[in-house]
Protein backbone atom coordinates (compact mmCIF):
# COMPACT_ATOMS: atom_id res chain seq x y z
CA UNK A 1 0.00 0.00 0.00
CA UNK A 2 1.52 3.41 -0.96
CA UNK A 3 2.26 5.96 1.71
CA UNK A 4 -0.46 7.96 0.62
CA UNK A 5 -3.20 5.55 1.03
CA UNK A 6 -1.69 4.77 4.54
CA UNK A 7 -2.37 8.73 5.43
CA UNK A 8 -5.43 9.15 4.27
CA UNK A 9 -8.58 7.20 3.62
CA UNK A 10 -11.04 6.79 0.41
CA UNK A 11 -13.49 9.08 2.01
CA UNK A 12 -10.90 11.66 2.32
CA UNK A 13 -9.42 11.63 -0.27
CA UNK A 14 -12.84 11.92 -3.09
CA UNK A 15 -12.94 15.21 -0.65
CA UNK A 16 -9.83 16.46 -1.12
CA UNK A 17 -10.63 15.69 -5.10
CA UNK A 18 -13.92 17.29 -4.63
CA UNK A 19 -12.62 20.22 -2.82
CA UNK A 20 -9.69 20.85 -5.65
CA UNK A 21 -12.49 21.00 -8.33
CA UNK A 22 -14.21 23.37 -5.85
CA UNK A 23 -11.43 25.96 -6.04
CA UNK A 24 -9.90 25.40 -9.80
CA UNK A 25 -13.48 26.15 -11.08
CA UNK A 26 -14.20 28.84 -8.26
CA UNK A 27 -14.33 31.12 -11.56
CA UNK A 28 -17.62 29.98 -12.60
CA UNK A 29 -19.23 31.37 -9.79
CA UNK A 30 -17.38 35.15 -10.50
CA UNK A 31 -18.50 34.92 -14.27
CA UNK A 32 -22.15 33.33 -13.59
CA UNK A 33 -22.31 36.72 -11.05
CA UNK A 34 -21.13 38.97 -14.22
CA UNK A 35 -23.81 37.14 -16.39
CA UNK A 36 -26.57 37.83 -13.95
CA UNK A 37 -25.64 41.03 -13.47
CA UNK A 38 -25.39 41.82 -17.84
CA UNK A 39 -28.45 40.51 -18.31
CA UNK A 40 -30.25 42.85 -15.54
CA UNK A 41 -31.52 39.49 -13.58
CA UNK A 42 -31.30 41.25 -10.06
CA UNK A 43 -33.11 44.46 -11.05
CA UNK A 44 -35.87 42.27 -13.06
CA UNK A 45 -36.56 40.14 -10.26
CA UNK A 46 -36.38 43.51 -8.00
CA UNK A 47 -39.15 45.07 -10.15
CA UNK A 48 -41.19 42.13 -10.80
CA UNK A 49 -41.96 41.90 -7.02
CA UNK A 50 -38.93 39.83 -5.53
CA UNK A 51 -39.54 36.50 -7.06
CA UNK A 52 -39.58 35.25 -10.54
CA UNK A 53 -39.51 31.56 -12.38
CA UNK A 54 -36.95 30.75 -14.96
CA UNK A 55 -39.75 30.66 -18.11
CA UNK A 56 -40.76 34.31 -16.23
CA UNK A 57 -37.07 35.67 -16.77
CA UNK A 58 -36.49 34.06 -20.08
CA UNK A 59 -39.28 35.98 -21.45
CA UNK A 60 -38.93 38.97 -20.10
CA UNK A 61 -34.52 39.07 -21.04
CA UNK A 62 -35.86 38.24 -24.25
CA UNK A 63 -33.96 34.87 -24.52
CA UNK A 64 -34.11 32.36 -27.11
CA UNK A 65 -36.44 29.16 -25.98
CA UNK A 66 -33.37 27.18 -26.23
CA UNK A 67 -31.68 29.12 -23.46
CA UNK A 68 -33.97 28.06 -20.77
CA UNK A 69 -32.33 25.26 -19.31
CA UNK A 70 -29.20 27.22 -19.47
CA UNK A 71 -30.52 30.34 -17.71
CA UNK A 72 -31.58 27.62 -14.95
CA UNK A 73 -28.85 26.12 -14.35
CA UNK A 74 -27.44 29.70 -14.29
CA UNK A 75 -29.92 30.07 -11.60
CA UNK A 76 -28.45 27.39 -9.66
CA UNK A 77 -25.03 27.64 -9.60
CA UNK A 78 -25.78 31.00 -8.03
CA UNK A 79 -28.09 29.81 -5.32
CA UNK A 80 -25.88 27.42 -3.92
CA UNK A 81 -23.80 30.31 -2.69
CA UNK A 82 -26.59 32.51 -1.71
CA UNK A 83 -27.21 34.88 -4.53
CA UNK A 84 -30.19 34.12 -5.29
CA UNK A 85 -32.18 31.78 -3.00
CA UNK A 86 -35.38 29.53 -3.50
CA UNK A 87 -38.80 30.75 -1.65
CA UNK A 88 -40.42 28.39 0.16
CA UNK A 89 -43.78 29.00 -1.51
CA UNK A 90 -43.73 26.96 -5.15
CA UNK A 91 -45.67 29.12 -8.25
CA UNK A 92 -48.85 27.92 -8.90
CA UNK A 93 -47.46 25.43 -11.83
CA UNK A 94 -44.83 24.04 -9.57
CA UNK A 95 -41.73 25.63 -11.53
CA UNK A 96 -39.24 26.83 -8.80
CA UNK A 97 -39.04 30.63 -8.21
CA UNK A 98 -35.78 32.66 -7.35
CA UNK A 99 -36.13 35.48 -4.95
CA UNK A 100 -33.45 37.75 -4.13
CA UNK A 101 -30.86 37.89 -1.36
CA UNK A 102 -29.35 40.68 0.53
CA UNK A 103 -26.28 39.81 -1.72
CA UNK A 104 -28.88 40.12 -4.60
CA UNK A 105 -29.90 43.28 -3.44
CA UNK A 106 -26.39 45.10 -3.65
CA UNK A 107 -26.46 44.51 -7.59
CA UNK A 108 -30.16 45.73 -7.98
CA UNK A 109 -31.94 49.03 -7.61
CA UNK A 110 -33.68 47.56 -4.46
CA UNK A 111 -35.20 50.09 -1.58
CA UNK A 112 -33.52 48.24 0.95
CA UNK A 113 -30.04 49.73 -0.05
CA UNK A 114 -29.19 53.68 -1.07
CA UNK A 115 -27.55 52.95 -4.54
CA UNK A 116 -26.34 49.31 -6.18
CA UNK A 117 -22.33 48.43 -6.27
CA UNK A 118 -22.93 46.58 -9.86
CA UNK A 119 -19.92 49.04 -11.18
CA UNK A 120 -17.36 47.39 -8.73
CA UNK A 121 -18.73 44.04 -9.83
CA UNK A 122 -17.57 44.89 -13.44
CA UNK A 123 -14.25 46.38 -12.98
CA UNK A 124 -13.41 43.52 -10.83
CA UNK A 125 -14.37 40.86 -13.65
CA UNK A 126 -13.29 42.98 -16.42
CA UNK A 127 -10.65 41.44 -18.90
CA UNK A 128 -8.85 44.44 -18.10
CA UNK A 129 -8.16 43.58 -14.40
CA UNK A 130 -8.53 39.79 -14.83
CA UNK A 131 -5.71 39.55 -17.48
CA UNK A 132 -2.87 40.38 -14.97
CA UNK A 133 -3.72 37.21 -13.12
CA UNK A 134 -3.25 34.70 -15.24
CA UNK A 135 0.13 35.52 -15.98
CA UNK A 136 1.07 35.38 -11.98
CA UNK A 137 3.52 32.60 -12.49
CA UNK A 138 5.48 34.27 -14.91
CA UNK A 139 5.00 37.29 -12.87
CA UNK A 140 6.88 35.46 -9.90
CA UNK A 141 9.83 34.47 -12.32
CA UNK A 142 10.80 37.98 -13.30
CA UNK A 143 12.41 39.86 -10.47
CA UNK A 144 12.63 42.90 -12.75
CA UNK A 145 8.61 43.66 -12.97
CA UNK A 146 7.19 45.70 -10.49
CA UNK A 147 3.34 44.56 -10.90
CA UNK A 148 1.65 42.04 -12.55
CA UNK A 149 -0.98 44.56 -13.88
CA UNK A 150 1.76 46.24 -15.52
CA UNK A 151 3.94 43.13 -16.76
CA UNK A 152 0.13 42.23 -18.51
CA UNK A 153 -0.51 45.77 -19.83
CA UNK A 154 2.89 47.62 -19.57
CA UNK A 155 1.24 50.15 -17.39
CA UNK A 156 0.12 50.04 -13.96
CA UNK A 157 -3.32 50.16 -12.74
CA UNK A 158 -3.14 53.94 -12.92
CA UNK A 159 -1.49 54.69 -15.77
CA UNK A 160 -3.94 52.79 -17.85
CA UNK A 161 -6.77 54.89 -16.16
CA UNK A 162 -5.22 58.19 -17.52
CA UNK A 163 -4.85 56.64 -20.96
CA UNK A 164 -7.88 54.74 -22.01
CA UNK A 165 -11.15 57.19 -21.16
CA UNK A 166 -13.93 53.93 -21.05
CA UNK A 167 -11.34 52.50 -18.37
CA UNK A 168 -11.17 55.61 -16.24
CA UNK A 169 -14.66 56.07 -16.33
CA UNK A 170 -15.45 52.84 -15.13
CA UNK A 171 -13.05 53.25 -12.17
CA UNK A 172 -15.01 56.66 -11.46
CA UNK A 173 -18.37 54.93 -11.66
CA UNK A 174 -17.45 52.39 -9.40
CA UNK A 175 -16.00 55.10 -6.89
CA UNK A 176 -19.20 56.42 -7.00
CA UNK A 177 -21.18 54.05 -6.65
CA UNK A 178 -18.99 52.75 -3.70
CA UNK A 179 -19.14 55.95 -1.79
CA UNK A 180 -23.06 56.04 -2.42
CA UNK A 181 -23.49 52.91 -0.56
CA UNK A 182 -21.11 53.00 1.56
CA UNK A 183 -20.57 56.48 3.27
CA UNK A 184 -24.63 56.18 4.02
CA UNK A 185 -23.51 53.83 6.35
CA UNK A 186 -20.54 55.44 8.05
CA UNK A 187 -22.31 58.46 8.08
CA UNK A 188 -25.05 56.86 10.29
CA UNK A 189 -22.72 54.17 12.25
CA UNK A 190 -19.73 57.16 12.68
CA UNK A 191 -20.84 60.27 12.51
CA UNK A 192 -18.84 61.52 15.76
CA UNK A 193 -15.65 60.99 13.77
CA UNK A 194 -16.59 63.91 11.55
CA UNK A 195 -18.01 66.32 14.27
CA UNK A 196 -15.54 69.60 14.96
CA UNK A 197 -14.06 69.57 11.58
CA UNK A 198 -13.91 72.55 9.92
CA UNK A 199 -12.13 71.80 6.45
CA UNK A 200 -11.26 68.42 4.69
CA UNK A 201 -9.61 67.00 2.04
CA UNK A 202 -10.33 63.66 0.55
CA UNK A 203 -7.63 61.60 -0.93
CA UNK A 204 -8.06 60.11 -4.56
CA UNK A 205 -11.84 60.90 -4.29
CA UNK A 206 -12.50 60.60 -7.68
CA UNK A 207 -15.85 62.39 -8.51
CA UNK A 208 -16.79 63.38 -5.33
CA UNK A 209 -19.13 60.85 -3.88
CA UNK A 210 -17.87 60.28 -0.53
CA UNK A 211 -17.00 64.16 -0.11
CA UNK A 212 -20.76 65.36 -1.41
CA UNK A 213 -22.14 63.15 0.83
CA UNK A 214 -19.80 64.53 3.83
CA UNK A 215 -20.65 67.53 3.07
CA UNK A 216 -24.31 66.93 2.68
CA UNK A 217 -24.20 65.68 6.63
CA UNK A 218 -22.28 68.60 7.71
CA UNK A 219 -22.92 71.70 5.56
CA UNK A 220 -20.33 74.06 7.52
CA UNK A 221 -17.63 71.76 6.59
CA UNK A 222 -15.38 73.00 3.75
CA UNK A 223 -14.88 69.72 1.57
CA UNK A 224 -12.07 69.19 -1.24
CA UNK A 225 -11.07 65.82 -3.59
CA UNK A 226 -7.70 65.46 -4.53
CA UNK A 227 -6.83 63.26 -7.64
CA UNK A 228 -5.19 63.23 -10.38
CA UNK A 229 -5.80 65.61 -13.40
CA UNK A 230 -7.36 63.75 -15.76
CA UNK A 231 -10.05 62.63 -12.64
CA UNK A 232 -10.73 65.75 -11.36
CA UNK A 233 -11.08 67.21 -15.14
CA UNK A 234 -14.35 64.97 -15.75
CA UNK A 235 -15.67 65.81 -12.29
CA UNK A 236 -19.77 67.08 -12.05
CA UNK A 237 -19.54 70.58 -10.90
CA UNK A 238 -20.50 71.63 -7.22
CA UNK A 239 -21.64 74.38 -4.91
CA UNK A 240 -20.64 72.30 -1.69
CA UNK A 241 -17.53 70.34 -3.19
CA UNK A 242 -14.53 71.59 -4.90
CA UNK A 243 -11.84 70.04 -6.59
CA UNK A 244 -7.96 70.04 -6.92
CA UNK A 245 -5.79 68.18 -8.83
CA UNK A 246 -2.38 66.98 -7.01
CA UNK A 247 -0.16 64.11 -5.98
CA UNK A 248 -0.31 63.20 -2.91
CA UNK A 249 3.11 61.53 -2.65
CA UNK A 250 4.42 65.13 -3.54
CA UNK A 251 2.21 67.53 -1.62
CA UNK A 252 -0.77 67.86 0.14
CA UNK A 253 -3.14 71.29 0.96
CA UNK A 254 -3.71 71.50 4.67
CA UNK A 255 -7.12 70.76 6.23
CA UNK A 256 -8.43 69.66 9.56
CA UNK A 257 -8.92 66.01 8.24
CA UNK A 258 -7.79 64.09 5.78
CA UNK A 259 -10.25 61.30 4.56
CA UNK A 260 -8.53 58.24 2.63
CA UNK A 261 -10.93 56.06 1.54
CA UNK A 262 -9.50 52.60 -0.49
CA UNK A 263 -6.17 54.47 -0.87
CA UNK A 264 -4.01 51.91 1.34
CA UNK A 265 -4.70 48.48 0.27
CA UNK A 266 -3.35 50.34 -3.23
CA UNK A 267 0.17 51.15 -2.30
CA UNK A 268 3.25 49.12 -0.34
CA UNK A 269 4.70 49.92 2.99
CA UNK A 270 6.93 51.92 1.93
CA UNK A 271 4.42 54.24 -0.19
CA UNK A 272 1.96 54.39 2.60
CA UNK A 273 4.50 55.59 5.25
CA UNK A 274 5.24 58.09 2.96
CA UNK A 275 2.57 59.45 2.37
CA UNK A 276 0.98 59.26 6.19
CA UNK A 277 4.09 61.60 6.65
CA UNK A 278 2.49 63.83 3.89
CA UNK A 279 -0.42 63.43 5.75
CA UNK A 280 0.91 64.76 9.46
CA UNK A 281 2.86 67.40 7.81
CA UNK A 282 -1.19 68.85 6.13
CA UNK A 283 -2.86 68.51 9.72
CA UNK A 284 -2.77 70.61 12.76
CA UNK A 285 -1.20 68.48 15.84
CA UNK A 286 -3.66 65.91 17.65
CA UNK A 287 -4.58 68.60 20.43
CA UNK A 288 -5.42 70.79 18.08
CA UNK A 289 -8.21 68.70 16.52
CA UNK A 290 -6.13 67.03 13.54
CA UNK A 291 -7.25 63.95 11.92
CA UNK A 292 -6.56 61.36 9.32
CA UNK A 293 -9.18 58.99 8.75
CA UNK A 294 -8.79 55.78 7.20
CA UNK A 295 -11.29 53.35 5.83
CA UNK A 296 -9.93 50.71 4.71
CA UNK A 297 -9.76 46.47 4.10
CA UNK A 298 -8.19 44.35 7.09
CA UNK A 299 -6.97 41.16 6.01
CA UNK A 300 -7.09 37.97 8.27
CA UNK A 301 -3.60 35.78 8.32
CA UNK A 302 -5.68 32.17 9.14
CA UNK A 303 -7.41 30.18 6.82
CA UNK A 304 -10.91 30.31 8.69
CA UNK A 305 -10.22 34.58 8.88
CA UNK A 306 -12.25 37.07 6.88
CA UNK A 307 -11.19 40.57 5.54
Amino acid sequence: MSPTHDKHSSQGLLQAQVDLWHHTLGFVKSVALRCATELRIPDIIQHHGGSMTPSELASKIGLHPSRLPHLRRLMRVLTVPGIFLVPEVASPDNEVSYGLTPTACLLASCDEVRSNISPFLSLLLDSTFTAPFFGMHSWFLDEHSTSMFKKAHGLNFWEMAEQDDTYNQLINDVMVSDSNFLMDIILREYAGVFLCINSLIDFAGGHGGSARAIAKAFPQMKCTVLDHPHVVEGAPTSDHVSFISGDMFKYIPPADALFLKWVFHDWGDEDCVKILKNCKEAIPPREAGGKVIIVDMVVGSGPNMRV
